[in-house]
This record gives structure tokens, sequence and C-alpha cells, in this order.
């Protein structure tokens, strides 16, 4: 309807970000808004390799997502990370990182953020995001066909059976072939095979 608020709004520059992430064994999911309304809403299935990674790491993997996601509307803005994992907040003065969570480290000093605690229960739309599974494609086989190296031997017996009286007046039903009309000459071709106009004749 013209009359109702769209869904998602669209966002100022000048005001700050929200952002919500949420991470399952299944996908990553995120949700930007500000002044209280939904800008973007994002989500994806873990890759193969990332399904191996720990919990923290799954909860850092969906902030990094949402970030570079949303750098066109977050770089040199403030913004706020709320994630349902409590370490997170810490991250920042953790010392024992791994080379994965070192590199997203890197990334995260490029922006103006904070991380936040929000409860899981209270963190719904994103957690949905997450466990939301995409369906599996269809997988088409492809159908193979194999052509015969007597071919042209099989089209050859076909083509002299078919020119046979007995099969021509059997295939002329009702006097549809006008014997009044001069035929087009059929051509042999190097195979012995006949062609019509330079085609195969079946």
């Amino acid at each position: 309807k013209l009359c109702s608020a769209p869904i998602l709004a669209l966002p100022e520059r000048s005001e700050d970000f929200v952002v919500y992430c949420d991470a399952s064994h299944k996908g990553l999911g995120s949700m930007l808004m500000q002044r209280e309304k939904v800008i973007a809403y994002a989500s994806r299935q873990l890759k193969v390799h990332e399904r191996n990674y720990t919990t923290h790491d799954l909860e850092l993997g969906s902030v990094v997502f949402a970030l570079k996601l949303w750098r066109h509307y977050l770089y040199g803005t403030r913004c706020t990370v709320f994630t349902n994992h409590k370490s997170l907040q810490h991250i920042l003065d953790q010392k024992d990182l791994n080379m994965r969570q070192q590199r997203w480290l890197e990334l995260l000093s490029d922006y103006d953020c904070d991380i936040r605690y929000h409860p899981g229960k209270a963190n719904i739309v994103t957690d949905a995001l997450s466990h939301k599974e995409r369906d599996v494609p269809l997988r088409v086989r492809a159908l193979v066909m194999t052509i015969s190296l007597d071919l042209p031997k099989q089209i050859l017996a076909a083509q002299i059976e078919a020119l046979k009286p007995d099969n021509l007046e059997k295939e002329d039903i009702g006097g549809m072939i006008r014997t009044d009309i001069p035929k087009e000459r059929l051509e042999p071709r190097a195979d012995g095979t006949l062609c019509l106009n330079g085609r195969s004749w079946l």
C-alpha cells in the first residue's frame, strides 16, 4: 500500500548504526538498524571449512561478515555491535588469539565500533537468520547420447527399407503423396546414405 510505511528504512549518514549478529552451526545472520528501524538483513550458510570453527570463532565471524557486508554504511561512522556471545565484549583485550582471530581483529580496528552482549532470547531476528537453511539445489544429471560407429549403416538400411515400393504405398495415407509434383532427387553421400539438399534424409 502506498499509505503504509516501508519495512526497510533508508540510512542517514549523520546518525549511529546498530548491528545485531548471531551465528549457529548452520549459518551467519545479521541485521543493520538505525533509529530503531531496520536498514538491512543478511544471512548466509556456513562454508564447508567453517563448520569446524569453534563457537567463539563463528560468533566473531558473524561480526566480521556484517562489517564487511555493510562497510559502505559503517566505515567512518560510529556503530554498536550486539552479539549473544559474552566473551566477544573483551576480544580487544584478549592476548591468546589464533591467526584467524588476529586477522579479524585487524579488520575490526578499521571501524569505530563497540561490541556489546545481547542475550540470545532477545536477539530473535538474527537468531532466526543464522538458523535459516537454504534449499539444496537440484542436481540434474547430463543426458549422454552415444553415437555408435555403425550409425551411417543403420541410416542407410532404414533408407533402403523406406524406399521399397510396398513401404511407399503404406506411407501414402489417403493419397497424400502427390505423383504430379516432380520429386526432388536424393543424392548419395560418400558413406552411402542418402541426403536431400545436403541434409540426411530419414
